[in-house]
């Protein structure tokens, strides 16, 4: 027989899983589950605990125990693969929004990133995705001109990997990335859907061709609750 919590615990879980406590809203007070359940503080309390440990709520302090998004969208950290290609896997249920397409000169962080000089002209390209016509995902893209010397709405749509690939038949090889959490900015708040979030996770892409070169530098900012970052690790011996 479970001990009260446990079994309090998988009720509000499974109310969770089955829609019928939604993300976003708030769990009752701890008094109120308490009159609920006809049990002590105590109980509740570590009830909470191990959905709080589990990632189903977040305790908010002020406000209660706020219900999670359980459904987020995987995001593979050692893969360098295309949104196109995650896209796919999601049906109808994407949209890729092109705020910025522009030739420009760099400026000395992006020569930093890139690692060109003043000389060389980059790609800007700025997109929006959209899943399930919420706006989650900030796309930031510097791309060497002289590796890929055009670029179009249509090809930024589609898919650039693919472009460089099948269009001029370069091979894309591998990526150094960086993830942090930093704080949401005026930019991300203009183009993204971030509710009360006031924060959002950078991955930074440095991504180099077969032939070791530097070609494209990426910062693609992710509302938080809508994303799991997934990896695979072997230990080595």
């Amino acid at each position: 027989m479970h001990a009260k919590y446990i079994s309090i615990y998988k009720e509000i879980l499974s109310k969770i899983e089955g829609g019928e406590i939604s993300s976003g809203t708030f769990l009752p007070s701890e008094s109120e589950l308490m009159k609920k359940y006809d049990v002590s503080r105590d109980t509740i309390r570590k009830s909470l605990d191990l959905l709080a440990k589990n990632g189903f709520i977040e305790k908010v302090k002020g406000k209660g125990s706020l219900v999670l998004d359980i459904h987020k969208l995987d995001f593979p950290v050692s893969n360098l693969v295309s949104f196109k290609e995650l896209a796919e896997k999601m049906d109808n249920r994407v949209q890729t929004i092109l705020v910025d397409l522009e030739l420009i000169s760099p400026d000395k962080q992006i020569m930093k990133d890139l690692n060109i000089s003043k000389e060389e002209n980059v790609w800007k390209v700025i997109r929006i995705r959209e899943i399930d016509k919420e706006k989650i995902i900030l796309d930031k893209d510097y791309i060497v001109e002289g590796i890929v010397p055009d670029l179009t709405k249509d090809i930024c749509m589609d898919s650039i990997y693919e472009y460089v690939e099948e269009g001029l038949g370069l091979q894309i090889s591998f990526a150094k990335k960086e993830v942090t959490v930093q704080n949401a900015t005026k930019e991300d708040r203009k183009y993204l859907d971030l509710d009360d979030s006031d924060m959002v996770v950078v991955v930074k892409n440095y991504v180099y061709l077969s032939n070791a070169i530097l070609f494209q530098y990426t910062e693609s900012r992710h509302r938080p609750d809508k994303f799991r970052f997934v990896d695979f690790a072997r230990r080595g011996y």
